[in-house]
């Protein structure tokens, strides 16, 4: 066999390789994309309801149905911009929340999302304020609270009271802002005959695991800020296994999904020990729990002593995440899982996100930003055309050398390196460009990925979700036909305009002398079809954004090197 052969057919075992191996990894080491919102039947888009965030309608599986439960207690309403629901009473309790300006579906009568939920209906998941049982004698978990308004708004506290039977007077004092936060003051004044120790506690507890998978690309489920520095690496798994505590002065701790989160904030200044650990039940019925207790004070009769921490409870908005950060929250933007690159990915974001504020369009904005990055590697792209001259002109001399050292490889390189130190040829340098779009396209992977700001977000015609896959298929003859092509074979239009442009561009390419290298070439944009299909199809316009502005490019540069389409001389 051939080299030339031999080289085509490892290529032709790779690729079959990665084209039916790698949907079996990828969904571990990097998810591709968010579930389709829409898909195409008899050739018209339909929405596709959103299960996993859909814990609105009660289930024929559930406890008791949510109505029943909220109208079970006394409430104190929550009215903000953004978040609607209710405090419970009994228990003292932040335990119905939906976020109101973010809907579970694209469809216009889809409700919002739903956060928090109360104990005993299906999916609980709430925030709950008290203190240490040391001594104290605090009110009961199940004890009724009295509250000095029936609606909590921002600028609009809510005070709640109670007491215990040795003489103490307890107060939870809960303010809320125009965004995510509430602040949360507990008070214990000391009205009976002795010192008692009061050491302020909180948790976050929820029923199963986040709908969210957790990967090596995005970290979703127990996370906590302590001593400084970010935890990703507790997982449920872990707390399942054994409690998990660590104690801090600063920092939070709570349960992050893809786009949401619930975190404790205590009181910077004071130390705290805080835990993560699992109760009842199995599976989708097992309870988790967050939770935080500070160090007791001491405190004398007729004194008070009050304690604040805060309690985020939203979406994770890369500007309100800082915003809070800027307010005394440590690293809370850290709930974003940027990974090792986020002084990469962050600056990306921020222009996308400027460009999206200009433009009214997060398509176009990719656009945008695709011509920008082109504009600013031009003098790069430059030097490459000039070093592929260099490259292509010394071709039949270095075909010669592996020629006349066939059968000796380690001479052959060492006749090639000296070729291109006599000719002053660095080949490396034509691959600068490919490499600098490296950083920026997992840049951009991650912004589609992990974002809320992209979540939801059309661009034109059918493609009602960037950060989806693209839904329409010829597979299917774009719906028409009554079934769903299987993941690996469900090619979108978008992938597919990818593989043509690719197609064009490596075209445009100087032709390599070796064959089996032609043979590459001309499967490789086929391929990558392949690949990119399952991706988010902002990543996909990014791409044939890209590869048709370096066609245009090549155009203007091959104008200036003509030596790159003429064949080397023998």
């Amino acid at each position: 066999m051939t080299d030339d052969r031999r080289n085509f057919v490892v290529f032709a075992v790779i690729a079959a390789l990665i084209l039916f191996g790698y949907p079996l990894v990828q969904q571990r080491f990097f998810p591709t994309a968010n579930p389709p919102v829409t898909k195409i039947e008899g050739g018209k888009t339909k929405v596709v309801n959103n299960h996993a965030a859909d814990p609105t309608a009660d289930t024929p599986g559930a406890i008791r149905d949510r109505k029943v439960v909220l109208g079970q207690t006394p409430r104190v309403r929550i009215e903000t911009p953004r978040l609607k629901g209710s405090i419970n009473l009994k228990g003292a309790r932040i335990d119905d929340l939906v976020l109101a300006q973010y809907s579970e579906t694209i469809a216009k009568n889809s409700p919002p999302i739903r956060l928090l939920s109360p104990g005993g209906a299906p999916e609980a998941y709430f925030a709950g304020f008290g203190w240490q049982d040391n001594g104290l004698k605090p009110p009961a978990s199940d004890a009724v609270w009295t509250a000095s308004a029936p609606v909590l708004r921002p600028g609009q506290p809510v005070h709640l009271d109670a007491a215990n039977a040795q003489g103490q007077r307890f107060r939870i004092e809960i303010a809320v802002d125009d965004g995510y936060m509430f602040t949360v003051r507990q008070t214990v004044l000391n009205a009976g005959a002795g010192a008692v120790p009061v050491a302020a506690n909180a948790l976050v507890s929820r029923v199963g695991v986040s709908k969210d998978p957790s990967s090596w690309t995005i970290h979703t489920g127990p996370m906590s800020v302590h001593e400084g520095k970010a935890d990703y690496d507790t997982k449920f798994k872990d707390i399942d296994a054994a409690a998990q505590r660590f104690t801090s002065t600063g920092g939070w701790l709570g349960f992050t999904d893809k786009y949401w989160l619930t975190a404790l904030v205590p009181d910077p200044a004071r130390p705290f020990d805080g835990q993560f650990h699992s109760g009842n039940g199995v599976g989708t019925d097992r309870l988790y729990q967050a939770d935080y207790a500070t160090q007791p004070q001491l405190v004398q009769p007729g004194q008070s002593v009050t304690q604040t921490s805060r309690f985020f409870a939203g979406a994770k908005e890369v500007k309100t995440l800082q915003r809070y950060e800027d307010q005394g929250v440590t690293r809370l933007d850290n709930a974003i899982d940027w990974g090792w690159f986020s002084f990469f990915e962050r600056p990306i974001f921020t222009y996308l996100d400027w460009l999206f504020r200009m433009v009214g369009n997060f398509g176009v904005a990719i656009i945008l930003l695709t011509v920008t990055i082109k504009l600013l590697t031009f003098p790069i792209a430059q030097r490459q055309f000039a070093s592929m001259a260099a490259v292509r002109a010394i071709q039949p001399k270095m075909k010669a050398i592996q020629e006349r050292y066939k059968d000796d490889k380690a001479r052959q390189q060492q006749e090639i390196m000296a070729l291109y130190k006599q000719e002053k040829v660095n080949p490396v340098a034509g691959c600068l460009p490919t490499l600098i779009q490296v950083p920026i396209f997992y840049a951009l992977y991650k912004v589609l990925l992990l974002t809320i700001e992209m979540r939801h977000q059309e661009f034109v015609l059918w493609i009602k979700d960037l950060s989806a896959p693209d839904p329409l298929t010829p597979v299917n003859l774009f719906g028409l036909l009554a079934f769903t092509p299987p993941h690996f074979i469900a090619i979108g239009v978008v992938p597919i305009l990818l593989g043509i442009s690719m197609f064009f561009q490596f075209r445009l390419n100087p032709a390599p002398m070796d064959d089996a290298q032609k043979q590459v070439f001309a499967l490789m944009p086929w391929v990558l079809m392949f690949i990119m299909a399952p991706f988010a199809v902002g990543l996909q316009v990014y791409w044939i954004t890209n590869n048709c502005l370096t066609i245009l490019q090549q155009r203007v540069l091959y104008a200036r090197h003509p030596q790159l389409k003429n064949a080397p001389a023998k």
